[in-house]
């Protein structure tokens, strides 16, 4: 009988990735996982993942943490800053909600959620309001507006409202393609790509995606 593996999640050295974003920030982070406990992890103070420099976390501050680990697969999770600890050297004591609430996060495509947001086409200089079916950091589907017409391969200048937990607004404003119209219970859909995205842009639909996922394990739970 052949040995099962068992994927081990966080575990003590992991190197971590911290983004500020939830905190009001935009700023990226690095750190070193020195412990785990019950519903923590203690970790190195971490530093900006550009300059070097060491950073401040206020407790209470809401931090996004993601890891990759020893079987190569990567990990996201919410996390709060909870205190601090010293060993010697100065360290930061972070909330942690368990391997079962980690979320895993699919490296060769982006992960797409079922969400109706808010978003505003602009076509030829007139502009509609439309709901979103779905969206992912690669693209979005819409419900398109009934009194317009509209073809694969046009351009539109579009803007998505992104809603957080936090009660933080992010408008994403892109010039996305049609790639593909198809219907959907009476209702005309467009999948769009985008045709190019700023990093941080892409970073907060990754985020927002991410905290869906979040809400919809708490409601069937």
């Amino acid at each position: 009988m052949g040995w099962q593996v068992t994927e081990v999640l966080l575990s003590i050295e992991t190197i971590i990735s911290i983004d500020k974003k939830i905190a009001k920030g935009s700023e990226k982070y690095k750190s070193k996982v020195i412990d785990i406990g019950d519903e923590f992890i203690v970790i190195d103070y971490p530093t900006h993942i550009e300059t070097g420099r060491i950073a401040f976390f206020i407790d209470g501050a809401q931090i996004h943490v993601t890891f990759t680990n020893s079987m190569k697969s990567s990990y996201a999770f919410q996390a709060k800053v909870i205190g601090r600890v010293n060993k010697g050297v100065p360290l930061l004591k972070l909330s942690y909600p368990g391997d079962d609430q980690l979320i895993k996060i699919q490296r060769r495509e982006f992960v797409r959620v079922e969400t109706p947001i808010d978003v505003a086409i602009e076509k030829d200089g007139q502009f509609s309001q439309c709901v979103a079916e779905d969206i992912s950091a690669g693209g979005i589907a819409i419900n398109l507006p009934v009194q317009k017409e509209f073809k694969e391969g046009d351009s539109l200048g579009i803007t998505i409202t992104l809603p957080f937990i936090s009660k933080d607004i992010k408008y994403i404003k892109a010039d996305m393609t049609i790639i593909r119209i198809w219907e959907k219970d009476g209702r005309k859909i467009a999948s769009l790509q985008f045709e190019e995205v700023p990093q941080d842009d892409r970073q907060n639909i990754v985020r927002f995606c991410f905290e869906h996922q979040l809400r919809m394990r708490k409601k069937e739970q």
